[in-house]
């Protein structure tokens, strides 16, 4: 063919194409065609779906819905009536009629919008009797949610009517409407709400209603939402919160082998019942207005804290990785080790010329000081060793948001040589400069779910699934990066010493945590104290420490990692070293043995603790001013 028909053919095809788009967008999808269905004769009627139910691993229930009831209004149609009955009717006074009444014209004059919402069974049937004595008025039906188990709350969320900012970003709602808060009924709202259904209602030049617009052709069926499996395991979550009573921290356990999340343990938290109908706003202010308590904050997932002794295992693991230490190197330690003209970091009493096994199951400070200093110190520059070491660490997740499936977060901080550069603009640091970082203080701030996330690279030998807590989608599938594989920087080898020796922490009759080791069970972990600092006024002030527990179980073939953190607990081995064997038991056995220590843990309590905490801190306020 020659240029010139080539051309003609080109210039056809491009022409046809643009002949073919604008009789699809002015025939076919003319969006004036079906503007009519705005038009002030055409009444809307919504048809909500069904919620999808939410279950847990096993099949549990975790969330269902109910029925519930909302009288609707289109201020067009409200015809004059008497308030004062019709407030008796709806048991309201007048300021809030007004109030509704102004709020759903400034919506809409013509377009229907919840007057009053989740009106009860009870009152529904006497609503029925009298509600058509009320021109513009009318009751719709819907479902919200109820919580069988009363557990998870933070796990779960919330669902509550749609603000102005959904339905600016999102033309599907309109105003009354639910939608998912915080939890998996945010992240998964698309999928868990269904798509509503509305049939078109053609009204004649009297307002009165003649039948269906255009024979039902533009009407609607609601598409039920799709219902969720959890990874959550539900016994070992209310576990988990019972052994938490009366204390303030999270527990996260994570399956290493797939990343799914067994348990998300915020203390104190809710019964997730008290935000679901009429009475959830105001639940939803004293809950959210608790400032002390916090049940609304899921520490599990958004505390930031030091994460203390059980962050030496990976200043181990970057030592062997880095070829500074092996299994047979050796430090001294004399009650801590000293540095510089007056630097001085404390350890416990035990015997010196420490090895890594050693190192680990007692949980010296000295030898991982001494094995953070080969590491800052192997390279030319300060920078150097800090980029190399940020480098491994944030490998295991640490320093960043992992990505999983629940809407909050915390970042934390793994500190590199740009950071420290900030701090001090000489840049004249040095490794001593840094070196609370070798034992998990410092700067170093990481959240429980990353420190569980840790431990399950660790048990896995070297990589890890980001974590998430939905298992299965009727119908659907789960996304693809939940199950891709992301690798440390750190060799396999290498893991076999450091797990060792975090067995023997149970094993050894001088491990940190030999007393609560568990008959039947090969237990891997590390306890932990984290010091607990708060600024007043521009003062730091030291408070309780913290209590800190890493694990996991069995040794080979690990089937549960878990991290807990208990605020003010003092010391590892006090709060979270009993409250994670009884996790991994509880889960592994499906029962405990240690009865005794059961109830010590359901019934112990902090409370009087962060009573103290609380009035040092204000009298320390008061007396700054």
């Amino acid at each position: 063919m020659q240029k010139g028909g080539l051309l003609y053919v080109l210039i056809l095809f491009v022409g046809l194409t643009f002949v073919g788009r604008l009789f699809y967008l002015q025939i076919l999808d003319n969006p004036y065609k079906t503007s009519q269905l705005n038009n002030a004769s055409i009444k809307s009627v919504y048809d909500y779906p069904e919620r999808g139910y939410i279950y847990d691993r096993n099949g549990k229930l975790l969330v269902a819905n109910q029925q519930s009831y909302d009288v609707m209004i289109i201020p067009n149609e409200v015809k004059p009536l008497d308030t004062i009955e019709f407030c008796n009717l709806l048991k309201i006074d007048k300021e809030n009629f007004l109030k509704q009444y102004h709020r759903a014209k400034i919506y809409s004059p013509r377009l229907p919008s919840v007057f009053l919402g989740h009106v009860s069974k009870e009152d529904y049937a006497y609503l029925q009797e009298k509600l058509f004595k009320y021109k513009g008025f009318y009751i719709q039906k819907r479902s919200i949610r109820n919580y069988p188990l009363k557990s998870a709350a933070n796990v779960l969320g919330y669902i509550s009517e749609v603000n102005e900012n959904h339905i600016e970003k999102n033309g599907y709602y309109q105003q009354g409407e639910l939608i998912g808060f915080h939890g998996v009924e945010k992240t998964y709202e698309n999928t868990l709400r269904g798509i509503k259904g509305v049939k078109r209602i053609q009204k004649d030049r009297f307002n009165k209603e003649i039948g269906p617009f255009k024979n039902g052709i533009y009407d609607s069926l609601a598409i039920p939402g799709k219902d969720l499996t959890l990874s959550l395991d539900a016994v070992l979550q209310q576990y988990g919160e019972k052994l938490m009573t009366n204390k303030r921290g999270g527990i996260v356990a994570i399956e290493p082998s797939s990343g799914e999340i067994l348990s998300l343990v915020t203390a104190p938290s809710y019964d997730p019942n008290l935000m679901v109908g009429r009475i959830r706003s105001k639940n939803s202010v004293r809950l959210f207005g608790d400032t002390i308590n916090k049940p609304m904050y899921d520490r599990g997932l958004k505390g930031a804290y030091p994460p203390g002794s059980p962050f030496k295992i990976l200043t181990g693991l970057v030592g062997l990785q880095e070829g500074v230490i092996d299994e047979t190197t050796a430090f001294t330690c004399h009650h801590g080790y000293r540095y510089g003209k007056n630097g001085f970091m404390g350890c416990h009493a035990h015997a010196s010329r420490v090895q890594l096994n050693f190192g680990i199951y007692t949980s010296c400070n000295a030898y991982f000081a001494n094995t953070y200093r080969l590491l800052m110190d192997k390279y030319d520059t300060p920078r150097e060793g800090m980029n190399n070491w940020n480098k491994h660490i944030e490998s295991f997740g640490l320093g960043n948001f992992l990505g999983y499936d629940l809407p909050i977060g915390q970042k934390g901080l793994i500190p590199d040589a740009d950071y420290y550069d900030r701090w001090y603009p000489a840049k004249n640091w040095t490794s001593t400069y840094t070196l609370s970082n070798a034992i998990g203080q410092g700067e170093v701030l990481t959240s429980p779910i990353q420190l569980a996330n840790m431990t399950a690279a660790i048990a896995n030998r070297g990589f890890y699934y980001t974590p998430h807590i939905v298992k299965e989608i009727q119908g659907d599938t789960i996304d693809s990066k939940f199950k891709t594989r992301h690798y440390t920087t750190i060799d396999k080898e290498y893991f076999e010493p450091i797990i060792q020796g975090l067995f023997d922490v149970f094993e050894n009759p001088k491990g940190t945590a030999h007393s609560s080791r568990v008959k039947g069970i090969e237990i891997c972990g590390k306890t932990g104290t984290a010091e607990n600092y708060s600024v007043i006024n521009g003062k730091r002030v030291k408070l309780t420490d913290h209590s800190i527990f890493i694990a996991f179980a069995p040794k080979d073939n690990p089937k549960i990692a878990l991290a807990v953190f208990v605020e003010n607990g003092y010391w590892g081995s006090r709060w979270a070293g009993p409250i994670a064997t009884l996790m991994i038991e509880k889960y592994l056995n499906g029962e405990t043995s240690r009865k005794y220590l059961e109830d010590r843990m359901f019934n112990g309590s902090l409370q009087d603790e962060y009573d103290k905490q609380l009035n040092e801190l204000l009298y320390i306020a008061e007396g700054e001013k």
